[in-house]
């Protein structure tokens, strides 16, 4: 019973063991385990080592001031109030953008109206972001004063507060809509253009010689609508301070119309400088020109823009609608036709340049009122000093040639007469000239012209002034003729030339307004003295060949028919010798007036033919069978008389008996002489 007592307890003991065996196996799994967790717990700890410090700081305001903390709520209130709307005003602003960003012409007041709202909405941000800011500030110098948040986090806001603080002194407009507002004021502008381009056309023209004829234009060159909405984009755009672009566009597109408008009228011309021509007669046509071209400039082209720039900145007041014009006006061309006419008074002084001066001067005369209603405000200043200077030189140059032309006809009293007998270039020329001057379209304007001079110089004028000095130019004419009458050595030729030039004077004088202010008697005169030189003339030239062949001694005759063969002979060969010598000398003679060429040849054939025939008829057959019968009837009646008919017709080329010499003296440098102008007209 022991034995199976102690087996009992043995195997007792022996489960006990494998009891604790097995506890034993299991602790050290259990060890083994933790240590494993132990090890995995290890870098945990040391990250939550590391975050302690932020987590200490993120729970320190809980430690601050109980009125801090309860105060912070009603300032972060504040500030988010005027965040909150500004930020629903920039979600306003992005939904007009694809409004903006469209074409406008199909709804130009729709779009108008969209860009008032963005215009509105900038306006607030820009009032309200300052506010916002400024709250924004003030929360975070709170939370910095009563230590409520971070350092770091304090550090941040202030950063972001100072960018947002930059961007408002910057005016920044664009930053605050992206530049949507930009974007749309350019494609605005680019409408204004489109409006002005699409609805101007150069004026169409008619010929330039019947410009006189050009109908007037429509008081506006643009419809009404147009102009409404050129008005509607010119409010929006000066509301964003872009008026000086759309002046700037408006100016450039209309000034280019009325280029156009010009360019058919080929004004080239207008371009030309003093190098490129010698005197006023080479461009006279061109001044001729100039006139019609001006005028139908300022009373067309010009009055259109005038009223047009009223039309469309009515709004804006009269300085700003008439700098437009003066602007457009400017570049359109004006400037190019007061330079033209500058330029003319720059040229050489010669008569012909006293008669384009006057037409120069009637032209900006006639345009006076236009000029000074179209061009009388202070924006025009450029274009009133350039045409009162041109006046002035226009004025000035005139009244100088008029006054020197007496001592010009002087000067030539000292040039040798044309050797020809003709007409001196001078005589016709001026006859012409003073004619011109006292007809209708020239004296009121001369007048006028010298009346100003004068008043200039604090001088009365009177109209006798004029009429005094064209008589006396007209006596230098006289004096010349005598003077030139007794250069001639051929006492023949001299009467031939006094002949030639009273009746030149009498002709071209009778019945015009230089005829009747010298008076009938003067007329007379003229022709007087030309019958008298003609009388004379005739007698001391060709009246000396009919006495070659005298009868005398022939009817008596009774010593046979070869001396009276030989009488003839003598007689006729000393008739051919006279008549020869006198037809080679006078057949280079020349009588431009066709009246007197042939009245004067007829009055010869008169005197010489009829003898000749006589002669013939009754002598002739005396030596007609003669073998040497050529060299005695040496001309028929008919080849006679035909001959003289030919007499003192016009050359195809004349010498110049006036040209060439150059002036000294006060001249110099001034008028040049009229022989170059006369002979230029002849």
């Amino acid at each position: 019973m022991a034995a199976s007592g102690d087996g009992a307890a043995c195997v007792d003991g022996v489960e006990k063991l494998v009891s604790a065996r097995k506890s034993l196996i299991l602790s050290l799994e259990k060890s083994k385990a933790l240590s494993s967790k132990l090890e995995k717990t290890g870098p945990r700890l040391a990250e939550i080592n590391q975050r302690l410090p932020s987590l200490e700081a993120a729970v320190r305001p809980i430690r601050a001031n109980k009125d801090a903390l309860v105060a912070v709520g009603g300032h972060i209130n504040r500030a988010v109030g005027p965040a909150a709307a500004v930020l629903k005003v920039f979600d306003a602003v992005h939904g007009l953008e694809k409004m903006l960003l469209s074409d406008p012409r199909n709804d130009l007041p729709g779009y108008s109206s969209v860009l008032k709202r963005l215009e509105e909405a900038l306006r607030f941000l820009g009032d309200n972001c300052a506010l916002a800011i400024q709250w924004l500030e003030d929360i975070v110098e709170y939370l910095e004063d009563n230590t409520v948040a971070d350092k770091g986090y304090i550090s941040s806001l202030n950063k972001l507060l100072q960018s947002l603080r930059e961007l408002q002194s910057d005016g920044g407009r664009a930053h605050l809509d992206g530049g949507l507002l930009d974007a749309a004021l350019d494609i605005l502008e680019s409408e204004f253009r489109r409006l002005l381009t699409e609805n101007s056309s150069p004026l169409p023209m008619s010929a330039p010689s019947s410009l006189g004829e050009q109908a007037c234009i429509a008081p506006s060159p643009l419809p009404v609508a147009v102009i409404q909405k050129l008005q509607a984009i010119i409010g929006r755009l000066i509301a964003n301070k872009r008026f000086d672009r759309c002046i700037s566009i408006y100016v450039e597109v209309r000034s280019s119309n009325v280029r156009a408008s010009l360019q058919a009228l080929d004004l080239d011309y207008l371009e030309i400088s003093i190098s490129e021509f010698n005197d006023v007669q080479s461009i006279e046509g061109y001044i001729t020109r100039w006139g019609k071209h001006l005028e139908f400039a300022v009373k067309h082209l010009f009055e259109a823009e005038y009223k047009l720039c009223n039309d469309v900145f009515e709004r804006l007041g009269m300085d700003v609608w008439m700098d437009c014009f003066a602007k457009i006006a400017a570049q359109a061309g004006i400037l190019a036709f007061l330079q033209f006419g500058k330029t003319v008074t720059e040229s050489k002084k010669d008569p012909i340049k006293l008669l384009k001066l006057l037409d120069i001067f009637a032209s900006l005369n006639k345009l006076r009122l236009d000029f000074n209603r179209l061009f009388g405000g202070a924006a025009c200043a450029e274009i009133q000093n350039l045409t009162r200077d041109l006046i002035k030189r226009v004025i000035n140059g005139a009244s100088e040639i008029f006054w020197e032309l007496l001592a010009q006809v002087g000067i030539q009293r000292q040039t040798p007469p044309p050797p020809d007998g003709s007409v001196p270039r001078l005589v016709s020329f001026v006859t012409d000239y003073c004619n011109r001057l006292l007809g209708d379209n020239y004296k009121p304007i001369l007048t006028q012209v010298l009346v100003i001079h004068r008043s200039w110089n604090h001088e009365n004028f009177q109209e006798r002034l004029l009429i005094t000095e064209i008589l006396n130019i007209m006596k230098a004419v006289e004096q010349n003729l005598e003077t030139w009458v007794k250069a001639y050595d051929d006492s023949n030729l001299a009467n031939f030339f006094m002949i030639n030039s009273h009746w030149h004077l009498y002709k071209h004088l009778k019945g015009t307004k230089l005829g009747e202010l010298l008076g009938e008697s003067s007329l007379k005169e003229h022709e007087q003295y030309k019958e008298y030189y003609t009388t004379v003339f005739l007698r001391e030239s060709w009246g000396h060949l009919p006495g070659h062949l005298s009868r005398e001694g022939l009817i008596l005759f009774s010593g046979g028919r070869a001396t009276a063969r030989d009488l003839v002979k003598k007689r006729l060969k000393n008739f051919n010798d006279a008549f020869d010598a006198m037809y080679s000398k006078q057949s280079n003679w020349v009588m431009m007036e066709k009246d007197l060429r042939e009245k004067t040849s007829q009055a010869i054939v008169q005197m010489v033919v009829p003898v000749y025939r006589s002669f013939m008829q009754h002598y002739g057959p005396l030596v007609e069978k003669d073998q040497s019968s050529s060299k005695y009837a040496k001309y028929t009646v008919y080849n006679l008389e035909k001959m003289l008919d030919s007499l003192y017709q016009p050359k195809p080329t004349r010498y110049g008996s006036f040209k060439g010499r150059q002036l000294s003296g006060k001249f110099n440098n001034g008028l040049q002489d009229l022989r170059r102008t006369t002979s230029a007209v002849m």
